[in-house]
């Protein structure tokens, strides 16, 4: 059952510094589109809007790994204006005009950017094909502005010919003001030489005890009342004709600015949809590079069956954003809350970071919720419905509240809000009351909560909450690490243990008087001096067993380190010997055709000899034999270990054996990793550990002269390699025989059996005498009593 949705209260938020949070994003916030969805961003519950909010940053911090950086940053926030769009009948000046559509151009970059370079991010694509087509409106737009914000002279005929004649009669005017300035620039009427502008129109500065000397309208006087500014009477036609004019530009003006806020008007829709995609995807990649710069990761939110809460080197970012500005380092926590176990209860030292823990884990559970990248290596969270805290002091001196009241109503109301699917957490529970009451009251409220199945974190300093985690399934211990030796807090979250407080160590260390330390050690009671030695061993010990799994966490990197790098060395020295390998089967290869072509030139010049091609296939034969086994043995010099090629072993394989020269060929894999094999006329039983190599299905077979053809002799695949001459004559026999051993030498086999029968012993000694003189036969000697006794010979080859 998923929890209901139900929004965050404010007063947690604000402990847990969700605001600061915001701002701490909005320093990669890049226009004000984006700030105002920062403003708008909150933790929810809906599991799938949360999940496809962080697959959406997920795909912006990988495709921000791609090194293209998106146009996001506006020179203005076209919000304004597009508000002032929806207002039928406002017209939009050309600033606007420009304002918007120098937004509309970034829009259409950021469609084309991610349309080029998002193939792989489906979301960015997709928000990208929220963006319109505004090219058209565009170009309309921009032709009729200029740089300076303006409208040009071609933005309509009316336009221009207005403009023209605004000029020419312009230069007339001051033609003639020109003429009269210079007429009078001796005779002291003129206050300065030079025309100016008043109330639109031109006019000549007058001394003001002159003014009867010039016919024309008085339009203004210094603020000193020494000189008048008078419209010449000569002018005031001109001047009238001129104000016309600019009347009519004015007119023709706002009918052209009227005219393109009704086209832009009709593009409000897309208009508005480009203003969300934009303010969305500067948040996305404010959030990508959020992560980037805290080594985020994406949170994953367990399944409601199996819920759970697990932290590895969790950061919380607003202290580390401090701590680098400081150059130091932060300490980050790990821990796991599941299964049964909901509720942790972390004690140690004061300024241990108990309080700094509890709000990491707040902070970062109600960011995953905001579909913000969470700074740590392993995040995952149950989905909370709330997330309810009681840190720091809240006593009101304007609510008549006491730190001990203002704790007890601060928890009474979590009480009445809190439900299986919330996050508690509490700050020195307990705390500003006496200990033993504010044990029993702590104890009290975390069994509450425990039973109600909510994930619970809560830090103490009281013994009897301490003794109730010990004892209590569901419940873990966990301390803030304390360095006896300097006195000092490590910050190291330790989970299995209760800690001590080590007020009395901190006390010293901050520099009371050594005496007021040594009243205070003797004022301690003999049990509480016995439960701080219990918990210092414990913390000892505690810290002895984390040390010790550090250091086997070491060893087995530095472990997989270095097979990496013997893997990697072997595959260097693999492919150094292949190349080798080729090198010398192409040396041998080359040997081979010569030493045929040497033996097939030896068989000719001896005609004498009998049995011309028999020898000729002997001669061949031995060659070959003899460049196999030289082949063979260069490659058992370099063949590497089989391990890796084993499984491809399949029946009909041809393989090689340990202690095997000859290649075998796989009958049956057996059960067990075993497996049944043929390796000449012998079948047998190997494991699979016993293969060195798995051979190619077919041997390239090497290559000879154009004018020198190879014949291989018949293939040996029975399981017996036996001839019978039981009947024939002798000279039968023998030629029979001898034909026998030339096919058995060519297939290579390395023994043979005769069958030739007991009768009078005639067909056993003129085979004897064959095999005494054949050149393929190393020994024979008669079989034995399971191969057929006296009545067989056994004859093994030569080279085999």
């Amino acid at each position: 059952m998923e929890p209901i949705p139900a929004p965050m209260t404010h007063s947690s938020l604000e402990l847990l510094e969700y605001e600061q949070l915001r701002a701490l994003l909005g320093r990669y916030i890049s226009n004000a589109l984006g700030r105002a969805e920062l403003d708008e961003l909150a933790p929810g519950t809906d599991r799938r809007h949360i999940q496809e909010a962080l697959a959406g940053v997920g795909e912006a911090i990988e495709y921000a790994r791609t090194g293209t950086k998106l146009p996001l940053s506006l020179q203005a926030d076209p919000r304004p204006i597009v508000h002032k769009l929806h207002i039928e009948g406002a017209v939009l000046d050309a600033g606007e005009l420009a304002d918007i559509v120098a937004f509309l151009d970034r829009a259409t970059q950021l469609r084309r950017v991610l349309a080029g370079e998002a193939k792989a991010q489906p979301r960015l694509l997709a928000q990208a094909g929220r963006i319109g087509e505004f090219r058209g409106i565009i170009r309309e737009i921009t032709g009729k502005l200029l740089p300076d914000r303006t409208l040009a002279d071609h933005a309509s005929v009316a336009l221009h010919t207005l403009r023209r004649d605004i000029e020419k009669l312009k230069k007339q005017i001051q033609d003639y003001l020109d003429r009269f300035v210079r007429a009078h620039r001796e005779d002291g009427v003129l206050q300065e030489d030079y025309i100016t502008i008043r109330n639109d129109r031109l006019v000549v500065p007058v001394v003001s005890g002159q003014k009867r000397r010039v016919d024309g309208v008085v339009h203004g006087v210094s603020n000193t009342g020494q000189t008048i500014f008078i419209e010449p009477l000569e002018t005031i036609g001109m001047n009238n004709e001129l104000v016309r004019l600019r009347e009519e530009e004015l007119r023709e003006i706002h009918r052209i600015l009227r005219e393109m806020t009704e086209r832009l008007r009709e593009h409000l829709a897309e208009i508005a949809a480009a203003l969300d995609v934009t303010g969305e995807l500067d948040l996305l990649f404010a959030k990508a590079e959020f992560a980037a710069a805290f080594d985020c990761t994406i949170p994953k939110f367990s399944l409601e069956s199996a819920r759970r809460l697990h932290l590895e080197l969790a950061r919380h970012p607003l202290l580390e954003d401090v701590l680098r500005r400081e150059k130091r380092p932060i300490v980050p926590l790990s821990l796991v809350l599941d299964g049964d176990t909901h509720t942790l209860l972390i004690s140690g030292p004061n300024t241990g970071g108990k309080t700094v823990a509890i709000k990491t884990v707040g902070l970062l559970s109600i960011m995953a919720q905001s579909g913000v990248p969470v700074p740590a290596a392993v995040a995952e969270f149950p989905l909370f419905d709330k997330v309810l805290a009681d840190i720091g002091d809240q006593q009101s001196i304007e609510h008549s509240l006491s730190t001990f009241s203002a704790h007890m109503a601060s928890i009474r109301e979590m009480l009445d809000r809190a439900s299986p699917w919330s996050l508690i957490m509490l700050d020195e529970l307990g705390r500003a009351t006496d200990p033993e009451e504010g044990g029993a009251l702590g104890v009290a409220i975390l069994e509450h909560f425990r039973e109600q199945r909510a994930f619970a974190l809560a830090s103490t300093h009281l013994p009897a909450l301490k003794t109730w985690g010990a004892g209590t399934s569901g419940v873990l211990n966990g301390s803030m690490g304390f360095d006896a030796e300097t006195l000092r807090p490590t910050y190291v979250l330790r989970v299995g243990a209760p800690g001590r407080s080590a007020g009395i160590d901190i006390a010293a260390r901050l520099g009371l008087p050594r005496r007021l330390i040594e009243r205070a050690r003797a004022a301690l009671g003999t049990a509480a001096q016995d439960i701080a030695r219990l918990l210092e061993e414990l913390d000892r010990r505690l810290a002895e067993n984390i040390a010790l799994k550090e250091q086997l966490e070491r060893r087995v990197a530095e472990v997989n380190a270095q097979a990496a790098t013997l893997e990697r060395e072997s595959d260097k020295r693999l492919a150094a010997q292949t190349r080798d390998l080729e090198a010398r089967y192409a040396a041998l290869a080359e040997r081979f055709e010569t030493e045929a072509r040497a033996a097939i030139e030896r068989i000719a010049a001896s005609a004498e000899q009998r049995k011309t091609t028999a020898q000729a296939q002997r001669r061949v034969a031995r060659t070959r034999r003899e460049f196999d086994q030289a082949f063979e043995s260069e490659i058992r010099g370099v063949r590497p270990s089989a391990g890796p090629a084993r499984s491809a072993v399949e029946e009909g394989s041809r393989v090689m054996l340990k202690g095997v020269r000859s290649p075998a060929r796989v009958r049956r894999v057996l059960d067990g990793g075993r497996l049944e094999v043929e390796a000449g006329f012998m079948k047998m039983q190997v494991s699979l550990e016993d293969v060195e190599e798995v051979l190619p299905a077919a041997e390239e077979k090497p290559r000879l002269p154009t004018n020198v053809a190879f014949h291989s002799g018949p293939r040996w695949d029975s399981p017996y390699q036996e001839i019978s001459v039981i009947g024939q004559r002798a000279e039968e026999a023998v030629d029979l025989v001898d034909k026998f051993l030339d096919r058995a030498a060519l297939a290579q086999v390395a023994r043979v059996r005769i069958i030739h029968g007991h009768g009078m012993g005639v067909l056993r000694r003129a085979i004897a005498e064959l095999l005494g003189r054949n050149p393929h036969v190393e020994k024979f000697h008669t079989a034995g009593p399971d191969e057929g006794g006296a009545g067989a010979t056994i004859a093994e080859l030569k080279g085999s």
